[in-house]
């Protein structure tokens, strides 16, 4: 088990969760995620990191699979202007590599944001701090876990 697998898994644990991790092999896409777990793409948290231009901080918005995030309402939320999060500054702050990052276990803290359509279900899926691996939580226990603002900054 990889070591950023481990982190999320005991993330999980210390939340008093039951990390049920599970590995696909199409993992690469919300759909492709979708379609390994059996659920809806917007079922699948995707973890899109930010720079923010101000702070220099990396910010995370958890989005619906099958949402985009809207760099302007993003911007207007977080309260400062975003750039793209290059993969060291993800590294650094996140410890997961572009493509597993998951939203819980981080090195460090980071502030993040919930789309709203992830709280219509009752089990969404995200990645398990590898390309391969998801893990199933309620959209309420993720929020609490992330310290996660619901918020909309989505297209449409």
């Amino acid at each position: 088990m990889s070591k950023s697998m481990k982190r999320v898994r005991a993330a999980l644990e210390a939340a008093g969760l039951d990390p049920q991790i599970r590995e696909t092999d199409l993992a690469r896409t919300a759909a492709d995620a979708a379609t390994a777990v059996g659920c809806e793409v917007d079922q699948i948290a995707k973890s899109i990191i930010f720079r923010g231009e101000d702070s220099g901080a990396a910010i995370l918005f958890l989005t619906a699979g099958g949402n985009q995030v809207d760099p302007q309402k993003a911007a207007e939320i977080a309260g400062e202007p975003l750039g793209k999060a290059d993969a060291a500054l993800v590294r650094s702050q996140t410890g997961f590599a572009i493509g597993g990052v998951s939203p819980v276990g981080h090195l460090n803290p980071i502030r993040a944001f919930l789309d709203p359509r992830l709280t219509e279900f009752n089990l969404v899926w995200a990645a398990a701090g590898t390309p391969h691996h998801v893990f199933p939580i309620a959209p309420a226990d993720l929020e609490r876990l992330t310290g996660a603002r619901t918020a909309a900054f989505t297209s449409g």
